[in-house]
């Protein structure tokens, strides 16, 4: 007894910041009402349930204003392992808006009887409380939990249809594949804590540093936690699970895994390098350089090759995800390639949610009418869907990187973050990217070639029949594209706000 007395004495009540907290409580409180309210809803009315999860989110978003407005930046939790700061905010609302464009793609995807509303708004929402718990982790023991709890949905999402081989081969290859890096991340986590003794990112960071960091198997722990993310964020080598699985996944489910998911990919590295391995770019900054190079010229040339649009978007999503892993190649060069670094990779990861996003809103809303995922099919879209083609060609360009679109400002931040690195490795480095970029726009233009000058492949010119939120979720994401464009330094500022070091 008086061992408990003792205990309890010195026992400290962990600090909640219930304010700080709100985004992910109120998320929660929504994932619960829906699972309530898809078991009493009629069968006739399960749209309720994802318009209940589109309030829900909207909801989620109020808190992150307020928290925004109030200040008093970083809230800190539980030791340092939950921390609330402008970086996080920017992060959370990215994720909340994404999950909710992808609802209203999803709101009128219908197929066989194959798609649950209830049950697939239910794991959409869950693997989006991962993401937001991910913005805000600076533990390597929260990273992971986050990471799973974000990727288990998402494993189950790629087989939504659940009567076609090819959605069970996406969801099976990626689950496989998920759980290998899971290990390996795992094990590479595992030996940064033998050697720090600790897993809080701050706490790592001194010993990484100083005479602890020059141990190899600190080396050889950074290189298997960077490994476990690059197939996270389909760099190559690690991209072969994403054009199969993007392919067989529903085309909401495919937005959402190409968007969201590896952003939170992106976020975790972010949280990983410049806070926990910062004093260790030796060890990181070259596997940098390498996955980025070689990421955006896989992903380009045999992108160059396709004639499905959305193994197309897949390539163009592995090539876009070499763009964003420049900055971390280059950052640990100076302090001021390291700010710069920090503010081009969420610059470059607000920006690509919005062009893909909208890109595959058009992909959904062309397919209504076509039945086909192939380029051909496209022909003629200019003549019986002007609107749809000058939509697509706006997504297609900003993803190519022409003026005046937003595309054209997150590549320009990449290239600045590589050139005040300064050094032969960083240009080189840069021009690579430059090449690519000329590369992806030979298969961007191509599409549009295909939109405005040829003609319709089966003759018929039915109008496509929009539903109104698909046509929502398309002009968010073009406002926002046009928006960055035409006036970029609003977002420049949220960047740099939002960086993990200052």
């Amino acid at each position: 007894m008086s061992l408990l007395l003792a205990a309890a004495a010195g026992f400290k009540t962990p600090y909640f910041d219930y304010h700080a907290l709100a985004p992910e409580l109120v998320l929660t409180g929504v994932i619960c009402l829906v699972l309530v309210v898809d078991l009493v809803v009629d069968e006739t009315r399960k749209y309720l349930v994802t318009q209940l999860a589109g309030v829900g989110l909207l909801a989620s978003l109020i808190p992150i204003l307020t928290l925004a407005a109030k200040g008093g930046f970083p809230r800190s939790m539980f030791g340092g392992a939950y921390v609330v700061d402008h970086f996080a905010l920017l992060l959370k609302g990215l994720f909340i808006v994404s999950g909710y464009i992808v609802l209203l793609m999803s709101s009128n995807y219908i197929e066989e009887g194959d798609y649950h509303e209830g049950e697939f708004s239910f794991l959409l929402l869950s693997s989006l409380l991962g993401m937001v718990v991910m913005s805000s982790s600076r533990d390597l023991i929260g990273i992971f939990v986050a990471l799973e709890l974000l990727s288990i949905p998402a494993y189950l999402l790629a087989g939504w249809r659940k009567r076609d081989l090819r959605s069970n081969e996406a969801s099976l290859k990626y689950y496989l594949l998920g759980v290998l890096t899971s290990g390996v991340m795992l094990y590479g986590m595992s030996l940064i804590y033998g050697v720090t003794g600790s897993t809080l990112l701050r706490a790592i960071r001194p010993v990484i540093s100083g005479g602890g960091g020059e141990q190899p198997i600190v080396a050889v722990g950074i290189f298997f936690v960077v490994v476990a993310f690059a197939f996270k964020v389909s760099a190559v080598p690690f991209h072969f699970w994403a054009p199969d699985t993007y392919e067989g996944a529903p085309t909401p489910v495919t937005a959402f895994l190409s968007v969201a998911s590896k952003t939170a990919g992106f976020v975790a590295l972010m949280e990983l390098i410049y806070i926990g391995f910062l004093g260790r770019d030796d060890v990181w900054a070259p596997m940098f350089w390498v996955l980025a190079a070689l990421t955006m010229t896989v992903g380009n040339l045999i992108a160059l090759r396709q004639t499905n649009i959305v193994r197309l978007l897949a390539y163009s999503s592995i090539a876009q995800a070499g763009y964003i892993l420049v900055p971390f190649a280059v950052a640990g060069s100076n302090g001021r390639a390291l700010q710069s670094a920090q503010t081009a990779t969420i610059v470059y990861l607000m920006i690509y949610a919005a062009m893909n996003l909208g890109a595959f809103g058009v992909v959904i809303a062309v397919a209504r009418k076509t039945r086909s995922g192939e380029i051909s099919s496209y022909g003629g879209l200019g003549e019986y869907a002007p609107g749809l083609a000058w939509t697509m060609t706006g997504f297609l360009f900003a993803l190519a990187g022409i003026p005046p679109l937003g595309g054209w400002f997150a590549k320009f931040y990449v290239f600045r973050a590589a050139l005040d690195a300064g050094g032969g490795w960083a240009v080189a480095l840069a021009v690579v990217a430059g090449l690519n970029s000329v590369i992806a726009l030979f298969y961007y233009a191509n599409i549009a070639r295909e939109m405005w000058m040829s003609p319709v492949p089966d003759g018929d010119t039915t109008p496509v029949i929009v539903p109104p939120a698909l046509t929502a979720a398309m002009a968010i994401s073009l406002a926002v594209v046009v928006a960055i464009g035409v006036y970029p330094q609003a977002f420049a500022r949220l960047g740099d706000l939002a960086s993990l070091v200052r």
